[in-house]
């Protein structure tokens, strides 16, 4: 999706979700109902095209995630 500043990105990886939200309303100036449609489509970009980016945040933002088995390294 485009127009939206980097830390929409960001939020997103680290599971701030209302942040990004609450960015994106002000970027678009739209409503809630809106800015939650776009973040979910943003989501799915970011999940399709960047995955390994979510598993980095998870390890670095999330003090409580513990890596499954195949990921222990």
């Amino acid at each position: 999706m485009d127009g939206l500043p980097p830390s929409v990105d960001h939020d997103i990886l680290a599971h701030r979700s209302i942040a990004a939200i609450a960015t994106i309303r002000e970027t678009l100036g739209c409503t809630v109902h809106q800015a939650v449609d776009a973040y979910a489509q943003r989501y799915e970009e970011l999940r399709r095209d960047r995955p390994d980016d979510f598993r980095q945040e998870l390890r670095g933002d999330r003090p409580d995630f513990r890596p499954g088995p195949d990921e222990q390294g």
